[in-house]
């Protein structure tokens, strides 16, 4: 990685909005026009099967805003209203079970937010049981949990331990106080540590540290000084994000003037620094805002091409449907997605008429499928074997996608990628812009409303 250069022309070329491709389509093709009980059908056909299962809970609750954030939160210093909410997944568990196969075995649950340890810690254990009274949790479950350093007491993580969490991920962003103060999110470096060192003692098998890049104020000096604290506690995992800057989906973004932010060119230095610092500690570069130990599952799966990608990014338990529960969360199962409401007042009514909170969602066609395999194998994989694609998806995949191997030619002129007779791969430039590669699959790319993305840089 130390030879990038990165070209400014370059730059302004691929510095385009486009998704994550944590789904394919991605969400902003789920509809309204669904009716609810094509999805219950499409539910109870999935749960003819055994496949496992990955539950996911949105936990929405935070004390306060971040000014960057890009998740469904509702802002509260009202404590009560947590315990109502778990009343409500309770609810919400008890009209999903009938229709799943009780021999699907929970291989992954995962705690996601807003701020999971809103909670109190006993309400933490009260969630815990209804989800063991109700799931079968493989020995070997993982389970992963996001913590807000802020609020938190050792309680809270020996509660998650208790219910069997042992993984956790914690929101850092930033140590410098200068950054901290613009986007309202304080956070001394001594309360990350702290946090750290109480997850090892209760017995948390990984953590993970979350950084985001392009923040108010941010330089490669002041990026490098955190860098070099969050190493100094050696998490097992990294996950540093390209802050994607959509006021007009998230207004309290509005407060983060343009002047004050790095410029495409500024944030690009700070990847670029960031892959260079963490791959030379031994990190492993995964792919797009993930870093792992050589050693951790994520590095493994992906030397062995069984690495996945969906709604909570990269993934080693691909082989599961995601069964999500709580306001705003998002459910993939083969074939389908479906969405809850994404406003408290609509999930509780729905909830309170005895009926599942669904909103939206899409159906794929076999193209749809197509193309989804194709991307995420691209995207985790950092490559396409074409007589591995071809078996994969039982068709000849160079005739299929002839013209989007073709459209790739001004990005292999651009160093982004090589392309041989027997497929294509990622060079250390193209990673920095897979998304945009990954576009050229996207059958939806061309005729899509922009404004509905992040910038890609």
């Amino acid at each position: 990685m130390s030879m990038l250069k990165v070209n400014l022309e370059l730059v302004k070329k691929y510095n385009v909005p486009g998704p994550r491709y944590t789904s394919y389509p991605p969400a902003t093709h789920f509809t309204s026009e669904i009716a609810r009980e094509v999805f219950i059908e499409n539910i109870r056909a999935n749960n003819q099967a055994d496949r496992d299962l990955s539950l996911y809970f949105h936990l929405p609750f935070c004390y306060s805003l971040c000014w960057f954030c890009g998740c469904t939160t509702v802002i509260t210093a009202d404590q009560k209203k947590s315990s109502q909410y778990v009343q409500y997944l309770e609810r919400e568990m008890d009209l999903m079970k009938p229709l799943l196969n009780p021999k699907r075995k929970v291989v992954q649950l995962h705690f996601g937010g807003g701020s999971p340890t809103f909670l109190l810690p006993d309400e933490i254990r009260r969630l815990g049981q209804m989800i063991r009274s109700r799931f079968t949790l493989a020995p070997d479950a993982e389970a992963g949990v996001e913590v807000d350093p802020r609020r938190l007491t050792r309680d809270h993580l020996v509660a998650l331990r208790e219910v069997g969490f042992n993984r956790g991920s914690m929101g850092v962003q930033d140590n410098d106080p200068v950054v901290q103060k613009a986007v309202h999110r304080i956070q001394p470096f001594e309360m990350t540590r702290q946090v750290v060192e109480w997850m090892r003692e209760v017995g948390f098998e990984s953590v993970n540290i979350d950084l985001i890049y392009g923040l108010p104020h941010q330089t490669p000096a002041s990026f490098g000084k955190t860098l070099d604290e969050v190493l100094s506690l050696k998490p097992d995992r990294f996950a540093i994000f390209n802050y994607a800057h959509v006021p007009w989906m998230k207004p309290a973004q509005k407060i983060l003037k343009p002047e004050v932010l790095p410029s495409p060119e500024t944030k690009l230095e700070l990847l670029k620094l960031t892959i260079e610092r963490l791959t030379a500690e031994g990190y492993v570069y995964i792919g797009m805002d993930h870093f792992a130990r050589a050693g951790d599952e994520l590095a493994v799966a992906q030397r062995g091409k069984t690495l996945q990608r969906n709604f909570q990014g990269y993934s080693t338990r691909g082989g599961a449907d995601i069964y999500s529960f709580g306001m705003s969360s998002i459910s993939q199962a083969e074939g389908f997605y479906w969405q809850n409401h994404k406003e408290l007042p609509a999930y509780y009514a729905s909830l309170d008429t005895g009926n599942l909170p669904l909103s939206r969602g899409y159906l794929m066609t076999d193209e749809d499928k197509v193309r989804r395999t194709t991307i995420m194998r691209f995207m985790c994989d950092l490559g396409l074997d074409y007589e591995a694609m071809s078996k994969l998806l039982g068709l000849d995949f160079k005739a299929h996608f002839a013209r989007e191997l073709a459209s790739l030619d001004d990005m292999e002129a651009d160093g982004l990628l090589v392309k041989t007779a027997q497929g294509l791969s990622v060079t250390d430039l193209g990673r920095l812009l897979i998304r945009n590669i990954a576009m050229r699959f996207d059958a939806y790319a061309s005729t899509r409303k922009e404004n509905r993305f992040s910038r890609t840089i």
